[in-house]
């Protein structure tokens, strides 16, 4: 993308009222006004669904046309990948989605205990260098900040075209006796995957397919078992 198409996009998310793009030194002082408050933003107190890495945000506006009774959240840094889905679902007019720009490290900093209902994780970069451990989004580190923000039962879904991902994810929910609810090495050609991990491909899935590759989908709870 041309650097002048990202400028314009830079500029329309600044102009779309469905992105939030909170500066990190207002996050990182305890200052973002939406922390704790965020069915302010929506007008109601409808659970939260959370997208991490959202890209262009493929089921943030999926399951939010599914779901009208819940509010939808599709987080990442990049502003030129959350101009199509913020534009996108100004377009249809979907009322229950918006766009948060910030680094996912700051989950625990832009909600607040309990906030959040649910969250995906799809097709995260899988890190696999061991240097880039503490960048995996399921990691320890990342798995105690989602379990701060998530309200009881809540679940968090991780689906990957990465076997060294899934297989990582697996075990260090073992590891930390975190109960797996649903895990699948190949959902499109194991049977029983749930309808809304098949009926969503992102843009990278679609690609993943035409190459044969496996999609793996896995979902747990920190509710005690």
């Amino acid at each position: 993308m041309g650097s002048k198409n990202k400028l314009k996009r830079f500029r329309d998310n600044a102009s779309f009222k469905n992105v939030i793009q909170p500066q990190r030194d207002e996050v990182l002082k305890g200052e973002f006004a939406l922390r704790n408050r965020w069915a302010t933003f929506f007008g109601n107190s409808n659970p939260i669904v959370l997208e991490l890495g959202c890209g262009k945000g493929e089921y943030t506006l999926a399951l939010s046309g599914k779901n009208p009774g819940k509010n939808y959240i599709g987080v990442d840094i990049k502003g030129a990948r959350i101009w199509s889905g913020a534009k996108a679902a100004l377009e249809v007019e979907r009322a229950n989605v918006c766009f948060l720009r910030s680094q996912i490290e700051l989950i625990d900093l832009l909600f607040g205990p309990g906030e959040v209902h649910e969250i995906w994780i799809t097709f995260p970069d899988p890190q696999i260098k061991y240097k880039r451990t503490k960048h995996r989004l399921t990691n320890l580190e990342f798995l105690e900040k989602y379990r701060s923000i998530l309200a009881p039962g809540g679940v968090v879904h991780l689906k990957t075209d990465s076997e060294f991902m899934h297989g990582y994810t697996l075990g260090i929910l073992h590891a930390s006796r975190i109960p797996v609810t649903y895990s699948n090495h190949d959902i499109y050609h194991n049977g029983g995957a749930p309808e809304e991990v098949l009926e969503t491909q992102t843009f990278y899935e679609k690609m993943f397919l035409e190459d044969d590759k496996p999609i793996t989908y896995l979902s747990f709870s920190f509710a005690t078992p």
